[in-house]
């Protein structure tokens, strides 16, 4: 499964959870591609995990708790057609 984790970051603290978001190697799933952004979220995350759960497992665990982030929203990519 593919997922895209929107990331929202307290000011200030953009560099620093730049740093953390780049060392994390999860288990089961990997963070694929980190980008900044403009607009109302600091960062893309580009997710692959087995599974739904796998994927929720590394946005609590690993993304949600590194100092300096705020909130994320995470979208699910689906196939259409």
């Amino acid at each position: 499964m593919k997922a895209y984790v929107l990331i929202e970051t307290t000011a200030g603290k953009t560099k620093g959870v730049k740093k953390s978001l780049s060392k994390i190697k999860g288990g089961r799933c990997t963070v694929h591609s980190l980008d900044a952004v403009t607009g109302p979220y600091d960062f893309i995350a580009v997710v692959e995990g087995p599974s739904l759960d796998a994927i929720g497992q590394l946005v609590t665990e690993d993304i949600g708790i590194i100092d300096g982030v705020t909130r994320t929203t995470t979208c699910v990519a689906v196939a259409i057609g």
